[in-house]
């Protein structure tokens, strides 16, 4: 349970902490859209498909506010709720071997009867078919 919790914690912390990081490394600066970055490759992609200007509500526009001003409040609790949840749930996953495929060779200790002895009991001695005198 604590590992789970510790998961929680360490992915929301990370969910709010990278995207600051790679709204950056993006283009979306706080000084505005970063010059030969994706950034502005999006912004020149969203200004022709409009007929010059980016339309307000658009992702290149909600991008550029949120590395321009950061995240409101409420959106940084929605997001470390979100990468939260999603940590919480990787902590605790279990790796799971995968199945074998059909007719694969399978692992020691996997075949059917492979556990059950293979040596035959003794048998009770056969009798002579000659009567006994």
């Amino acid at each position: 349970m604590i590992k789970r919790a510790a998961a929680a914690a360490i992915g929301g912390a990370l969910a709010v902490g990278a995207v600051p990081l790679v709204l950056g490394a993006m283009g979306f600066t706080g000084a505005g859209i970063a010059a030969s970055s994706i950034a502005a490759k999006m912004m020149s992609a969203a200004a022709i498909a409009n007929g010059g200007g980016v339309a307000p509500g658009s992702l290149v526009a909600v991008l550029q506010s949120v590395g321009a001003a950061g995240l409101s409040t409420s959106s940084n609790i929605l997001l470390a709720s979100a990468g939260s949840t999603f940590g919480a749930l990787l902590g605790g996953s279990k790796k799971v071997p995968p199945p074998s495929a059909p007719g694969a060779p399978k692992a020691e200790g996997d075949q059917p009867g492979e556990n059950v002895s293979q040596v035959k009991p003794p048998e009770a001695p056969l009798r002579s078919e000659k009567p006994e005198k």
